[in-house]
């Protein structure tokens, strides 16, 4: 596959944003519906990968893993409404809120189920669906202490379905995917399944959700910060 091949799909998400009228360059603290971003997992300073590579065992879904580098293009995942729903782009997501992330490049979802995954025999987290369409294991609650999910703050991501955490043990993959780290489901927190909102494109509300922004407001001007 060409190499413009592989990044079109990231391409024509910004050409989207550049046709919606939104700012550039817009502080804001929160992730919000509708932002693209990397998630970050400082113990073993790894972020959130897909790739359109199957496992070779479980389930055959595309496979997710964690990758070293900061600057890889399939690393970037969009925060969306939960399976059947629908959420007001730029509204900051809160903690216990479930949400999907759909990778960007593949436009499948974050997924895990009851498979087995192939290092760590955690259970598999996948990337399912189609165009962004799955299923109910795309379904993820944010776990966090304040009222909404900070950029500044470490998170847990809790499968709806499994009700096992995203996680990085620390196995790593042989060929066709040298060197990536596993991504799995675990059954209790702990250091390693903490992730942080880092590089990305964050849609942000026309008002700061501490103040006097609304659910209900019949139209929204958005703003969008970039650290890509």
């Amino acid at each position: 596959m060409k190499f413009e091949e592989t990044i079109r799909p990231f391409f024509a998400f910004l050409c989207v944003l550049c046709t919606e009228n939104y700012v550039l360059g817009f502080n804001y603290d929160y992730v919000t519906c509708g932002s693209t971003l990397k998630l970050y997992n400082s113990h073993h300073n790894v972020r959130l990968h897909s790739h359109d590579v199957k496992y070779g065992s479980g389930s055959g879904q595309q496979s997710v893993t964690a990758v070293e580098s900061s600057d890889d293009h399939n690393s970037y995942w969009q925060v969306k409404a939960k399976t059947n729903a629908q959420c007001i782009r730029g509204q900051p997501i809160k903690c216990g809120q479930t949400v999907r992330l759909m990778h960007v490049q593949t436009r499948r979802n974050l997924h895990s189920h009851h498979f087995q995954s192939p290092l760590s025999h955690n259970l598999e987290v996948s990337a399912f669906g189609e165009d962004g369409e799955g299923d109910e294991g795309d379904n993820w609650v944010i776990v966090c202490s304040g009222k909404f999910w900070s950029r500044k703050d470490r998170v847990r991501i809790k499968n709806v379905v499994t009700e096992y955490y995203l996680h990085v043990s620390g196995d790593s993959y042989g060929r066709p995917i040298s060197g990536q780290r596993e991504v799995s489901g675990y059954s209790s927190p702990n250091e390693l399944n903490y992730w942080q909102a880092m590089e990305g494109i964050y849609v942000t509300p026309s008002e700061d959700p501490k103040g006097t922004f609304r659910d209900d407001s019949p139209r929204m001007h958005h703003n969008v910060h970039t650290e890509l």
